[in-house]
């Protein structure tokens, strides 16, 4: 429980790691901490703790229809997962007294993730080390025709509608399952989860973040990671994040659609293990 709310995360304890940095994993629109895929437990050895967080709204966790999903409230959400001390603390490794929260967090977010990601840096600077901005959201004026397709899917949600948009977000359609299919109808009919989405959607694709706003956290180390052939969030995105953010390291993958970390995983892992190793 989180506020009241019965919240889904996963932490990432298979590796034994001597190195202590917290890390944390926030999903994109319409998905949930599994999409990750093994990432999260590949950083755990080097690195602990790591958690990927079903946002309120999504995957597992609560979908009160009562929330209205703004940014605003989802970087309260994030700075809330990053205090509670419980969901951190690693029993098999922290002694007493150990696991707080003290030090600072490292974010790595995908799309909505990633806009959810900038505006808790924005609001509470000293809680964040580094960001990891993957296709993230955040500079749209309004959404662009796949993410219009999207919401139609996400409402309507048939196996074609959900497969059509899919093959469309993919760089390689061909990695496309059923399973993937399935997956996101069955979570997409759970109560309130088409309130949480097409609240979401609306506070995120027609709402941009304030360039000054982004110009306060620009000292933040920065790993800006694009598909070079994203529909979903166009790539010239990632120009304006890189310029943004002063000390930032943009990795442009080809022939790569909206979700690189599933596309090319072991490429992006590879990405984010040296970013997070570098001390700068």
């Amino acid at each position: 429980m989180l506020n009241g709310f019965q919240i889904r995360y996963l932490k990432s304890e298979k590796y034994r790691s001597s190195k202590k940095k917290k890390i944390l994993f926030i999903h994109g629109l319409g998905s949930s901490s599994d999409r990750w895929g093994d990432i999260p437990d590949a950083l755990s050895r080097y690195f602990y703790p790591i958690v990927a967080v079903d946002l309120l709204g999504f995957g597992s966790s609560d979908k009160p229809v009562t929330l209205e999903y703004t940014i605003e409230n989802f970087s309260k959400f994030i700075t809330d997962v990053i205090a509670c001390k419980r969901i951190w603390k690693n029993d098999s490794i922290d002694s007493d007294g150990e696991g707080d929260d003290n030090y600072k967090t490292t974010i790595i977010g995908h799309s909505l993730g990633g806009y959810i990601a900038a505006k808790a840096a924005i609001d509470d600077q000293d809680l964040i080390e580094k960001l990891v901005l993957i296709d993230s959201s955040g500079m749209l004026n309004e959404p662009t025709p796949i993410l219009e397709q999207y919401l139609n899917a996400a409402l309507n949600p048939s196996f074609e509608n959900v497969k059509s948009v899919f093959e469309k977000m993919l760089g390689n359609p061909t990695l496309l399952n059923s399973t993937l299919i399935d997956g996101f109808i069955k979570r997409i009919k759970l109560t309130g989860a088409k309130h949480a989405f097409e609240s979401a959607f609306e506070n995120s694709t027609k709402k941009h973040i304030e360039i000054s706003e982004l110009q306060s956290i620009d000292n933040i180390p920065a790993l800006i990671i694009w598909g070079a052939i994203d529909n979903v969030i166009p790539v010239t995105h990632s120009k304006q994040f890189k310029e943004i953010f002063k000390n930032s390291n943009l990795q442009i993958i080809e022939n790569t659609g909206h979700a690189p970390f599933s596309e090319k995983p072991s490429i992006v892992f590879d990405m984010i293990r040296i970013f997070l190793t570098n001390n700068r």
